[in-house]
């Protein structure tokens, strides 16, 4: 799904089926395998949504593959990773997650998540503090934190209903007008910044056979969970980075989030005029924090 130079499309295989990912193994990026086996790792997991893939970190992890090794995933059910005729619940992300680390890393590494999944990371960063060495999260949420409840709105309830939520699919999540809307009501903070090939890319995740099982899981409610009753748990060094305008998930929630482990979260920054996901909307501003957090913070 992903063409860029260098980059390549490799897969390994979970206990829910093959996930693909994408890594940095040709030029220019490196000369040699000794090369490629001697650099830190740097780990990139997307977020949720309907066209989710791994294409969300895209304008940002080539700016360090010449320092870094990279891995950027497709999660089970979205991109061109394996798709259940299921429900997927969260102890299906918690588990494959961890399996991708296991079987792609040979040392602890640093894991660059986005939203649910970037809260999803914490938790298995909890579990297994042995496979991270620090986390540099994009508005990590579980979506009902401190004691909210996304399973009880509206839309929640609606997408909940049989028939109803396959015609909201592939009327209002896999087709072009679907995805401009999901991605200006939801994603970005300004329209003009979402380009053609954006809603190519989700597109043509959005409609893979079967992917609308795990989008109408996420829309459904079925992944979230409260990150607040986690947070205090988390060893990890972490840092934040939280759009100012995200939707249902405002700074608000992050800084009430940080300030549970001030230990752990060493760093919070907020992005002006960003939404959701400031690696595609100002993707130059996160390549620079990102930086900023490995230079400086951990």
């Amino acid at each position: 799904m992903l063409n860029i130079p260098g980059f390549s499309q490799h897969s390994t295989l979970t206990s829910l089926g093959e996930m693909v990912y994408y890594t940095a193994n040709n030029l220019p990026w490196l000369s040699s395998q000794t090369e490629e086996e001697s650099r830190p790792t740097l780990v990139f997991l997307h977020g949720f949504g309907g066209g989710s893939s791994a294409y969300e970190w895209s304008k940002v992890y080539p700016a360090f593959a010449s320092e870094y090794g990279i891995l950027a995933p497709d999660l089970i059910g979205w991109g061109l990773s394996s798709h259940l005729e299921r429900n997927y619940r969260i102890d299906d992300y918690l588990t494959t997650i961890t399996e991708f680390l296991e079987k792609t890393c040979n040392q602890p590494v640093t894991v660059i998540a986005s939203s649910l999944t970037a809260a999803f990371t914490i938790r298995v960063a909890i579990a297994r503090p042995d496979l991270f060495k620090s986390l540099i999260l994009t508005t990590p949420a579980g979506l009902s934190d401190f004691g909210e409840n996304y399973t009880r709105s509206f839309f929640a309830q609606l997408v909940s209903t049989p028939i109803v939520d396959r015609f909201i699919y592939d009327f209002g999540v896999a087709s072009e007008l679907g995805i401009r809307n999901f991605l200006e009501q939801r994603q970005f903070a300004r329209a003009e910044r979402i380009c053609p090939e954006i809603i190519s890319a989700y597109l043509k995740s959005a409609t893979q056979p079967r992917a609308e099982y795990s989008a109408l899981s996420f829309v459904r409610g079925d992944l979230c969970f409260d990150l607040s009753q986690y947070v205090e748990q988390l060893t990890i060094p972490t840092a934040i980075i939280w759009g100012q305008k995200s939707q249902f998930t405002g700074p608000d929630i992050g800084r009430r989030l940080a300030q549970m482990n001030p230990t752990a979260i060493k760093a919070f920054e907020v992005i002006e005029e960003v939404g959701l996901t400031p690696q595609l909307e100002l993707p130059a501003v996160t390549i620079g924090l990102i930086r900023k957090f490995l230079n400086t913070v951990f």
